[in-house]
C-alpha cells in the first residue's frame, strides 16, 4: 500500500506526517511512503530527514497518480479527477465547512476527516482536535503574557509590590485547561467560565476558581462540547461574564459548538470596561468568536485592549504540533490497516470520520447539511 504525505496551504506551518512517524509507517505497518519537496520545512524537517527515515521525494502530480492513501492536513482543491481508488485523510471542519466538500465528487475519491472521529476511549490516540488544542491553550497564554504590559505573578520588589495578573478563561475543554495549567505555573489569579458544570473538579484541581451560572442544559452526547442554551440562560450568563472580563487582564476564549457559529460571549461593553493595556486571545475566531470585536486572523486594539483572533495558534509551535499530529495519523493508519475493506466500512470509529465514500456524502450529520447548502 503506497501512502503520502502532500504539502501544505502557504500559510500551514504544520505538516500531517513527521520523519520519526514514516519510519514508523516503514517498518511496523509496511507501507510504502513518499513525500513531496519542503513538506516539512516549516516544522523545522528537511527533505534529507524524510529521505533518511526511508520516504521517496516525488512530485505532487506523480504523488496524486501513484499513491493509494494522501495524508494532508488541509485539504487540496481537487480538480484532479483519479482514474484509481484514492483515500485521502485529512483535517477538514466538515461540520462549519460543508462547501469544501463540493470538490470531491468524483467516485474514485473517499475521504476521511480525523477531527470527525469519535471521542471514545479507543478512539483517544487518534484525536487531532486534543492534539491541536493543548498545543493552542498553551500558546494563547504565552502569546498573551508577551501582549500584556506587566507581569503574570506577584512581584514584591524595593520599589513596591506587583499584583499578579487576573486571568479568565472561557470553555474549560483541552485547550481551556492546557491554558488554566499554564496560566497558573506563571502566578496568575485564574478565573474560569464553562457552561458544562462537569468542568468543574478539574478546573479547580488545577488551582483556578470556577464560576457558573445555575441552570445550564447539558447533553452527555455532545462528545465533550457545550450545547446551545436558553435565551435566559444567555441572559445571566453575559451578566456574570461582564462582571469579570471588566477586571480581568487577560481574556481567553476556547468556547465552541460543532457546526455552528461560537457563542458570543464577550459584548463590546464588556471589552470597554477592560484597563487598557489587557489583552483577550480568541481561539473561536475561525467561527465568528467569542468576543463582539473580533476579527479572524487579525490583532486588533480597542480602547488599549490588544484582541487577538486565531484559531490556529498551534501552527505557531509548528514543530511540536506536527510530532502530536503524525501520531494521530499513525493510530488511525494502523486502525485502517488492521480491518479489510468490508470491515471499514462499519467500524465505528471509521464509519464515524468517513465523510465520502465513492464520491457521495455518506455521514449522517453532513447529509442534511449539503442539502441546506444546494437549497
Amino acid at each position: 500500500m503506497k501512502i503520502g504525505v502532500l504539502k501544505e496551504r502557504e500559510e500551514e506551518t504544520r505538516t500531517a506526517l513527521v520523519p520519526s512517524v514514516v519510519q514508523r509507517l516503514i517498518k511496523e505497518l509496511s507501507f510504502e511512503v513518499y513525500f513531496e519537496s519542503g513538506v516539512g520545512e516549516k516544522a523545522g524537517f528537511s527533505d534529507d530527514d524524510y529521505i533518511q527515515a526511508g520516504a521517496v521525494l516525488m512530485n505532487r502530480d506523480e504523488s496524486l497518480e501513484l499513491l493509494d492513501i494522501i495524508t494532508i492536513i488541509n485539504p487540496f482543491d481537487a480538480p484532479f479527477q483519479p482514474n484509481a481508488k484514492k483515500t485521502v485523510i485529512s483535517i477538514l471542519n466538515p461540520l462549519f465547512k460543508t462547501k469544501e466538500l463540493q470538490n470531491w465528487t468524483n467516485p474514485n475519491w473517499t475521504v476521511f476527516s480525523l477531527d470527525m472521529v469519535p471521542r471514545t476511549t479507543k478512539a483517544q490516540a487518534m484525536d487531532v482536535l486534543s492534539s491541536v488544542a493543548s498545543i493552542s491553550g498553551y500558546k494563547a497564554v504565552i502569546k498573551a503574557a508577551e501582549l500584556y504590559g506587566s507581569v503574570f505573578p506577584m512581584f514584591t520588589t524595593a520599589a513596591g509590590t506587583i499584583r499578579p495578573a487576573k486571568v479568565l478563561i472561557i470553555g474549560a475543554g483541552v485547550a481551556g485547561l492546557q491554558a488554566i495549567a499554564t496560566a497558573r505555573r506563571l502566578g496568575a489569579v485564574v478565573h474560569v467560565f464553562d457552561v458544562r458544570s462537569s468542568s468543574k473538579e478539574e478546573v479547580q484541581s488545577l488551582g483556578a476558581t470556577f464560576i457558573e451560572v445555575e441552570g445550564a442544559a447539558e447533553n452527555p452526547d455532545a462528545g465533550g462540547y457545550a450545547i446551545e442554551q436558553s435565551g435566559e440562560f444567555l441572559e445571566r450568563q453575559r451578566a456574570l461574564i461582564d462582571k469579570y472580563v471588566s477586571e480581568a487582564s487577560i481574556v481567553i476564549t476556547t468556547a465552541n459548538i460543532p457546526g455552528k457559529r461560537a457563542p458570543l460571549l464577550i459584548e463590546k461593553s464588556s471589552v470597554e470596561k477592560m484597563k487598557a493595556g489587557s489583552v483577550i486571545i480568541d481561539l473561536a475566531s475561525e467561527q465568528g468568536g467569542n468576543c463582539a470585536l473580533t476579527t479572524d486572523k487579525q490583532t486588533i486594539v480597542h480602547r488599549g485592549v490588544r484582541i487577538v483572533g486565531d484559531s490556529y495558534l498551534s501552527r505557531e509551535l509548528a514543530q511540536t504540533t506536527s510530532q502530536l499530529l503524525a501520531t494521530n495519523y499513525f493510530n488511525f493508519l494502523k486502525h485502517y490497516k488492521q480491518l479489510d475493506a468490508i470491515s471499514r466500512f462499519e467500524d465505528p470509529i471509521l464509519k464515524g470520520s468517513m465523510l465520502i465514500q465513492n464520491g457521495e456524502i455518506v455521514h449522517d450529520r453532513l447529509i442534511p447539511l449539503i442539502k441546506q447548502e444546494v437549497c
